[in-house]
């Protein structure tokens, strides 16, 4: 099965090319560009330097959020139009579980930690099966740096782009409990999305590009200073 998997969450991007196992291409990046100045040429670079054509591709997939309100909408509409013109497979991977996964055989809890803006993080915290799995121990929410310390009570590694930014703060209150994960597992990466994915696939599991929607955890800024235009939205059927 051939995999084209993609993560528009953060500033950073990422697209993979999976086969099977295989990690066949992957290109990651972080600029300050926005991700529809980017994300189609990426693909189109990325499917050429591996000889394949879009035709070549079984499967979709996706990091759904949370994460940016605009790169989610721009990575998920990209990839659910992409899977639904051609019938092909497609799966949306919450982006926290992508985030996590390099981690899956530590030998502590994995909390990933990605900068919600407003003085809070998104945040999940992940038990390691040692056996390549992790299983939720704290579901994915939005919280100050100090509360989600509270919640903490034992080492976990942290991964994330928020950890540089409250690196100092986590560890004030956590001390030795808090462990910074190195430089590489902070940025999520599309081939943790398209192992993801190709998980779900082999189970005979998949979403529907129609209905998927992001995961945003918190409502967006239109949502809060204007609610009843959100509902308007919200009741109308939309692509994403």
């Amino acid at each position: 099965m051939k995999i084209l998997a993609a993560d528009t969450s953060t500033m950073s991007g990422s697209l993979a090319l999976m086969e099977d196992e295989s990690l066949v291409a992957e290109w990651t990046v972080k600029s300050a560009a926005t991700h529809n100045r980017r994300l189609l040429k990426g693909i189109d670079f990325l499917i050429a330097e591996a000889g394949w054509t879009l035709n070549d591709i079984d499967g979709f997939a996706v990091a759904a959020g949370p994460g940016s309100f605009t790169g989610l909408r721009i990575g998920m509409t990209t990839m659910k139009v992409l899977a639904w013109t051609a019938g092909k497979l497609y799966a949306a991977v919450p982006t926290l579980d992508a985030l996590a996964f390099p981690l899956s055989f530590s030998e502590h809890p994995v909390c990933t930690i990605l900068d919600a803006r407003k003085k809070e993080v998104y945040c999940a915290i992940y038990q390691p099966d040692h056996q390549g799995n992790l299983k939720p121990a704290m579901p994915w929410t939005a919280l100050s740096p100090s509360a989600l310390a509270d919640r903490i009570d034992r080492e976990v590694i942290f991964c994330g782009d928020a950890w540089p930014l409250y690196k100092s703060q986590l560890k004030r209150k956590l001390g030795s409990l808090a462990v910074g994960a190195p430089p590489l597992f902070h940025t999520i990466r599309a081939s943790s999305v398209g192992e993801l994915a190709r998980r779900r696939f082999a189970k005979g599991q998949s979403d529907d590009p129609a209905t998927s929607a992001p995961i945003y955890v918190r409502s967006s800024e239109a949502e809060i200073h204007y609610p009843h235009l959100a509902e308007q939205s919200s009741a109308e059927p939309q692509i994403i």
